[in-house]
This record gives C-alpha cells, sequence and structure tokens, in this order.
C-alpha cells in the first residue's frame, strides 16, 4: 500500500481506481446516513435539485436531476407524501405537474447537508485541513474536465476483447476480432458443448 513516500508499482493504486475506491466508501457512508433517515440518493438528489433550481415539472426535474425514472418517480411521491415537496397543477402550452421544495423540505435538505459535512469529516479524517482543501481543489478541476468530456479522447489500447460464452458452460474467452468472434465462441459453433 501507498506508504506517502514512494511511488506505488501496483497497477490498483493508480489514482483512477483509488478515486472509484473512495467515491464507493463515500457512496456507502452516505448511503447509511440517509438509510437512518429514512432517505436515499434519489430523496437527496431532487431535493437538492429542487433547491438549486427552483420550481420544475415533474418529468425535466428527473431529468435535470439525472435520477433514474422508477426511483426517481418513488422518490417524489415519498417526498409529497412527506409533505416535503408541494405539486402544483398549471395549464400553460398544457396540462404540467408542477413541483417546488417546501420549507420543511429545505430544513429536511439542510440536514442532509450536515449528514454529508460528517460523511466527509470521516473519511477525510487522516488528511490535515490545508490537504483536505487542497484535495478539494484537484478534485473539482477533474470533475469539471470530466464534465467538458475528458476521457474520451482516449481510445482504448488495440488489443483482447473478452466475451462472456453462452451456453451450459459460461466461461471467458479472447475474441481476436469480428471475423474471428464465431470461432472464439465454442459454444455457439457447437451447441450443447
Amino acid at each position: 500500500m501507498y506508504d506517502g513516500r514512494t511511488g506505488s508499482t501496483s497497477p490498483f493504486e493508480q489514482t483512477v481506481y483509488l478515486l472509484s475506491t473512495a467515491g464507493r466508501a463515500a457512496d456507502r457512508l452516505l448511503a447509511d446516513r440517509l438509510g437512518s433517515r429514512g432517505m436515499g440518493r434519489a430523496h437527496q438528489t431532487l431535493l437538492s435539485a429542487l433547491a438549486q433550481l427552483g420550481p420544475h415539472g415533474r418529468h425535466d426535474l428527473v431529468e435535470r436531476a439525472a435520477a433514474t425514472g422508477t426511483d426517481a418517480d418513488q422518490a417524489l411521491d415519498d417526498l409529497l407524501s412527506a409533505g416535503l415537496v408541494h405539486s402544483m397543477v398549471v395549464h400553460i402550452g398544457g396540462r404540467q405537474e408542477v413541483l417546488t421544495i417546501t420549507p420543511a423540505g429545505q430544513a429536511a435538505l439542510d440536514v442532509l447537508h450536515e449528514d454529508a459535512s460528517a460523511v466527509q469529516e470521516d473519511l477525510l479524517a487522516p488528511l490535515t485541513k490545508g490537504q483536505r482543501a487542497e484535495l478539494n481543489s484537484l478534485l473539482r478541476r477533474v470533475c469539471a474536465a470530466a464534465g467538458r468530456g475528458a476521457g474520451r479522447r482516449t481510445p482504448a489500447r488495440p488489443g483482447p476483447r473478452w466475451v462472456l460464452t453462452g451456453g451450459q458452460r459460461r466461461r471467458w474467452v479472447v475474441e481476436q476480432d469480428a471475423a474471428a468472434g464465431a470461432a472464439a465462441r465454442p459454444d455457439r459453433a457447437a451447441p450443447g458443448r
């Protein structure tokens, strides 16, 4: 493991893996906090979007918050029944349901932000205040670059493609190229294998 003095030779300690591991840990800790309040990430995401964007149509809110349809619909129903979000029907260019965050919803969101701060404190406990500020600054730059499409510029290096075969005895095989695809999938060439 990284000792803070030398670079690591382990490919699993590349920054991309470390970011992924730290992200999963943060997600798990935050999900536990939200779950203790009877909420999930969809609830927090939708409340945050309403607080930041203001009143929105239901469909547009789900789209802007990048929440998944079924989870978002259930979360919105939960928020409406708890009185954290208010719904009104408007007739401008057709009938549309418009959602707004209520004062109780804003108070709940404030508590969720406090929970996120507590999770951040737990997760970043090994770092000094200066290191936390530097990490935040660097991650903001990385996220901004990712939002602009960074990472899509570098195509995957040519090489083997792994394919999971079908059939009764599933296994991974290397597909050499499209023409050799059938040959690399023995289960398709000879059913019943």
